[in-house]
C-alpha cells in the first residue's frame, strides 16, 4: 500500500465498518506503548503512602481498600485501552470519543478517594473536561463541514486548507487540552496526584502525553504546514 502520512509509510488498515484503524510505524509505537503500560498497571499493586503525623514523631500509613483498588484498576485499564485506540484510529469523530472517555475515567480513577483536597481537585477537573467537550466536538464538526469527511486518510489526500479547517483545528486542540488536563488546565487537577495509588495515577499522565502527541499529528494532517 503506497500511501504515506506525514512522511511515514502506511503499513495497513483495519476497517470495522465506518471505523477504520490505520497503522504507521509512529502510530504503532504509541499504540504498543499504551498497551504495554496498561498491562503493567493491570498486574501492579498499589503502594502504601506514608505521611508524617503533625506534633509527633510517628508516621501514618494510607492504604487503598480492596474494593477501591478493584474499581481504580478497572478504570485505569479502560483509560489505557481508550488511549491505545486513540493512537491508531483513522476517524476524527472516533478520536474525539476516545478523548472524552479518557477524561471521564481519569476523574473516576480518583473519584473513590476519601480525601477532600483530592475530590475537590477532581471536581474542578471534571468541570473543565465537561466544558472542553464543546470545542472538542465543535472542532470536529467544523472540519467535517469543511472537508465533507471525518476520515484522516481522505483528509490526508486533500491538497487545500481552508480558514474553517484552521478554526476547527484550534477548537479541537483546545478541547483535547481541556479533556486531558494539560497546561494551562493542569492546575485544576494537580491535587489529584496526592492520593495513594501510584500505579493507577501513571495512566493519567501517560494518556495526556500520548493524546497530545497524537492530536498534534492530526492537526498536521489537516493543515499541511509543509
Amino acid at each position: 500500500m503506497d500511501v504515506s502520512i506525514l512522511g511515514s509509510q502506511l503499513i495497513g488498515i483495519i476497517p470495522l465498518g465506518d471505523i477504520v484503524f490505520y497503522m504507521t510505524s509512529f502510530n504503532l509505537f504509541m499504540f504498543a506503548a499504551a498497551l504495554a503500560f496498561t498491562f503493567i498497571i493491570a498486574i501492579s499493586k498499589t503502594e502504601t503512602q506514608v505521611e508524617a503525623e503533625f506534633g509527633t514523631l510517628g508516621d501514618r500509613e494510607l492504604k487503598v481498600a480492596k474494593k477501591e483498588f478493584k474499581i481504580r484498576r478497572f478504570l485505569a485499564i479502560i483509560c489505557g485501552l481508550a488511549t491505545a485506540g486513540a493512537m491508531i484510529t483513522g476517524d476524527l469523530f472516533d478520536f474525539t470519543l476516545f478523548v472524552a472517555l479518557i477524561g471521564i475515567v481519569n476523574i473516576g480513577i480518583v473519584g473513590a478517594v476519601k480525601q477532600i483536597d483530592v475530590l475537590d481537585s477532581a471536581f474542578q477537573y471534571g468541570l473543565i473536561a465537561m466544558m472542553a467537550s464543546m470545542p472538542l466536538f465543535a472542532g470536529a464538526a467544523l472540519i467535517l463541514a469543511s472537508t465533507a469527511t471525518l476520515s484522516l486518510l481522505q483528509i490526508n489526500d486533500l491538497v487545500f486548507t481552508t480558514p474553517m479547517m484552521l478554526l476547527g483545528s484550534i477548537l479541537l486542540f483546545i478541547g483535547v487540552a481541556g479533556e486531558t488536563g494539560v497546561a494551562p488546565f493542569f492546575a485544576t487537577k494537580a491535587e489529584m496526584f496526592r492520593t495513594p495509588g501510584s500505579p493507577f495515577l501513571l495512566i493519567i499522565h501517560l494518556s495526556s502525553l500520548l493524546v497530545i502527541v497524537r492530536v498534534i499529528e492530526i492537526l498536521l494532517i489537516i493543515n499541511k504546514p509543509f
